[in-house]
């Protein structure tokens, strides 16, 4: 694929769900009503030749006007803290897109919950994908030390016409579970992780995923997880940047280029902040980033063994 700009905002309209059609609808009108910090229809995004095809997306300066992490990046879980920002103080000039329909669903608002995976909440977001009825639209999830910024439980939606690379890479099985649902590698993505997928139900596959994630966060394990094809498969990657960073083991190139690498980039949608980076944005520089930002091959290999170890301890 050659290197393509293309329109964010482009969607099927009438074949759109009820679901997505009133999503639609509503983010337009808070667009209308100049409630974002910037015209995401103006920023520009395309498409990298190479065999991933990754998607660079230029929005200069939108680290600046994010609202600064509260919480220290080396433990998992942590807990609520009503003093710190929170989305029970959330005010709608604050909003900051970083594409179409990009949105946020907090489950169980009010109850104050901290960023943390429970069966439940991981439960309504599958529902949330479920309901999207379609392939462009995914639902994220990204723990503590996996950059998440705000400590108050919530997950990501997002609206993008083009398959991200991490859906696109070849998987090898590793298992299957007794309800059906089967566990996967990802092979040749820069980024070690695995795909579930399969069960008799969409329940079925919900309660196997958040059981791995309270697995891996209550052995304060950073990860991200990406709901895709209408909750029909779902990514989980884990990761360590946060932690290179805090140890000085991160590339000061990198460093630089001020990427947090949470889902949507994890998975091969890259937010640039820079004109630079985007003007010089390679297949070759964001897999050597996706590299510095995954497991170790060693690390990856061991978190396999305890992942295998715990799934199978339900057989």
């Amino acid at each position: 694929m050659d290197d393509t700009s293309f329109d964010l905002t482009e969607h099927e309209g009438s074949n759109l769900s009820p679901f997505l059609h009133r999503l639609f609808n509503e983010w337009d009108d808070r667009k209308t009503r100049g409630l974002f910090h910037h015209d995401i229809s103006s920023c520009e995004t395309k498409v990298l030749p190479g065999e991933h095809n990754f998607v660079a997306t230029l929005i200069e300066g939108r680290d600046q006007k994010k609202r600064p992490t509260e919480f220290t990046m080396n433990q998992v879980l942590q807990p609520f803290v009503s003093e710190k920002f929170n989305f029970t103080k959330v005010s709608p000039l604050e909003v900051s897109p970083i594409g179409y329909c990009h949105a946020l669903l907090t489950p169980k608002i009010q109850d104050c919950l901290p960023q943390r995976i429970d069966q439940e909440s991981f439960l309504i977001a599958m529902y949330v994908a479920r309901e999207a009825r379609n392939p462009f639209f995914r639902v994220g999830y990204n723990s503590l030390g996996g950059f998440a910024t705000i400590n108050h439980l919530h997950f990501q939606a997002y609206y993008l016409r083009v398959q991200y690379p991490v859906e696109k890479a070849t998987t090898e099985k590793l298992t299957s579970l007794g309800n059906g649902v089967s566990i996967f590698h990802l092979l040749d993505y820069p980024v070690s992780g695995f795909l579930f997928k399969g069960g008799a139900s969409l329940e079925d596959l919900s309660d196997v995923v958040s059981k791995v994630c309270i697995f891996l966060q209550e052995n304060n394990r950073p990860f991200n997880v990406l709901i895709s094809e209408s909750g029909k498969r779902v990514f989980l990657l884990p990761q360590c940047y946060a932690e290179k960073q805090i140890l000085g083991k991160a590339s000061q190139e990198f460093l630089d280029m001020r990427i947090n690498p949470a889902i949507w980039e994890l998975s091969g949608h890259l937010v640039l902040k820079r004109r630079k980076d985007y003007d010089e944005a390679s297949e070759a520089n964001i897999c050597r980033f996706l590299v510095e930002a995954a497991l170790s091959e060693t690390e990856f290999q061991e978190l396999n063994r305890c992942l295998l170890d715990f799934v199978t301890s339900w057989l």
